[in-house]
């Protein structure tokens, strides 16, 4: 790896090499090593994902109780602090898991050699002249001499061999035991803890003109509980920071784990102190607030004592740490965020300008459809992190069976995702609404919704595969023009068909996403030009 962080791999012969998405097909469905390892990472990464989404839900049918404006105020609270973390999360956590992949991927091997090196004893040739001396009785002559060397190379080569079979897994197994420096894992933490004090100063001082940005007017009842939800919860935002870049790197350690027991126990937290501050400590919507903040500690501590078991938290020194290599492919995934939340913004403001029951119907279906590819989400992070590591020991091969089995993985899963959401939006919508107007709409928006599910979960997966190669910058230029067309397509679709155009527009806006990976993987530029030689 070049001091720029940039992974090189050998020029090879031009050529196309799609068949890579077929690669490795018949194992598709066999528990071989590479299928068991990605599902182990990204069986537990699913859940932590799931996990918050369904403590909010709860936590957000306990602040119901409260009354309509309480539950009102809080939702505008939440849109604002998701839409200050989806710009810092989503950067952080995806280059902290590449980059400590890289990096303990080449420590790794690195130890190994040197393991080795310190356990297999070096034959001299004054040895070998000497034993054989103590043999005979007499001086070697010359002849004898290389005679003894040939067959004492022979032994050794055979002991050198023996000592690698039966020392190797001992070896992996004291350098997973070993603390090690992992500069990205440093500055991971420190990005994350300066970023997250800036947010919440930010969102602490500009509550209130925020909320009136939001549609909060001063006169409005849900001001006071807005502004008071929105400050004790901007409290939490360092601690969440913090934890998620340590998910990051736990994700590089391919541990996905010890994160979700971490997630889970601050979220069981979070839905316990719920009840108790809200209704018994008579705290309202306060009370919420200040749950969600401790559960946020919590996790954070859990994590720190982990890692710091595993990880030198303070780096031998300044210059080991990563922070130009942070800062500019965090400028990169940053445009990405932003480009990708404006096409969805867009989306929902047309939506909304079609009428209250359309938006609701919208909102409904947008929800299922991100929902639905939380799974894609975790086989990304799978991908991401064994990717990132083969291509730091230049295992090229491994490489590329990780990124078809992924890509092969999250395609079959989406099928039985497409059945599950269509026949649910279909039988089960009335679990959201009892609005005859707005469930008519929704039938509009479930074959889209339905059929887009393998789009969806291929493009979430080749976000993986880009960041598991620390493919940054295709990545968000890519992404620029998906945007740049879909907005084109939004805006010509929704005045021409309404509520369907919009949703044919996001349609059209995932497939340009999985056009894009076809394309990059598909023939082998940037980093992947190695698939061209295999």
């Amino acid at each position: 790896m070049a001091e720029d962080g940039v992974i090189h791999v050998p020029e090879t012969k031009e050529k196309m090499h799609f068949l890579v998405f077929f690669r490795d097909l018949r194992l598709l469905f066999k528990m071989d090593a590479l299928g068991s390892e990605i599902l182990r990472i990204a069986f537990p990464a699913t859940l932590a994902l799931v996990a918050d989404p369904v403590a909010s839900l709860i936590d957000t049918t306990f602040i119901g109780h409260l009354g309509t404006v309480e539950i009102a105020a809080v939702g505008v609270s939440i849109a604002i602090l998701n839409q200050a973390l989806r710009i810092t999360v989503s950067p952080l956590v995806s280059m902290t898991t590449s980059f400590v992949a890289e990096e303990d991927a080449i420590a790794r091997l690195a130890k190994e050699v040197q393991k080795k090196n310190n356990e297999i004893p070096k034959v001299k040739a004054e040895d070998v002249i000497a034993a054989d001396t103590m043999e005979k009785g007499s001086p070697a002559t010359e002849s004898e001499y290389k005679e003894v060397k040939e067959d004492n190379a022979i032994q050794t080569n055979s002991k050198v061999q023996n000592v690698d079979s039966t020392t190797k897994p001992m070896v992996n197994q004291a350098i997973t035991r070993e603390k090690r420096h992992i500069p990205s894992a440093s500055t991971s933490l420190v990005m994350g803890l300066v970023v997250g004090i800036l947010q919440t100063i930010f969102l602490i001082s500009l509550a209130k003109p925020l909320l009136k940005i939001m549609g909060v007017r001063s006169e409005s009842p849900m001001l006071e509980p807005a502004i008071s939800y929105l400050r004790i919860r901007s409290l939490g935002i360092p601690a969440m920071l913090l934890y998620l870049a340590m998910q990051g790197v736990f994700r590089g350690f391919k541990d996905t784990t010890t994160p979700l027991y971490a997630i889970v126990a601050g979220d069981l937290a979070n839905v316990i102190l719920d009840p108790i501050l809200i209704f018994v400590c008579r705290m309202g919507v306060s009370g919420a607030a200040v749950a969600h903040v401790l559960s946020q500690y919590l996790i954070l501590v859990i994590l720190l004592c982990k890692l710091m078991q595993q990880v030198y938290i303070i780096p031998p020194s300044y210059k080991s740490m990563q922070f130009s290599r942070f800062l500019k492919n965090g400028f990169y995934l940053l445009g990405r965020v932003i480009v990708a939340t404006s096409c969805a913004t867009l989306a929902t403001s047309l939506a909304a300008r079609l009428g209250s029951t359309p938006m609701a119907a919208f909102q409904i279906c947008l929800q299922v459809w991100m929902t639905s590819s939380l799974l894609a989400f975790g086989l990304a992070g799978g991908g991401q992190a064994i990717i990132a590591c083969a291509l730091a020991e230049k295992d090229y091969q491994k490489a590329a069976s990780a990124a078809s089995r992924v890509l092969q993985m999250a395609f079959v899963l989406s099928l039985g995702l497409a059945l599950v959401v269509g026949l649910g939006l279909q039988y089960g919508s009335v679990v959201f609404t009892r609005d005859k107007h707005v469930l008519r709409i929704i039938t509009i928006a479930i074959p889209f919704v339905a059929a887009t599910q393998p789009i969806n979960n291929l493009a979430f997966a080749f976000d993986g595969l880009y960041y598991g190669a620390s493919d940054f910058l295709y990545s968000t230029y890519s992404m620029v023009i998906a945007v740049i067309l879909s907005i084109a397509s939004l805006l010509l679709l929704a005045k021409s068909n309404g509520f369907a155009g919009i949703w044919l527009a996001l349609s059209i806006f995932m497939s340009l996403r999985v056009f894009a990976g076809v394309l990059r993987i598909g023939t082998g530029t940037g980093p992947w030009r190695f698939l061209r030689s295999l």
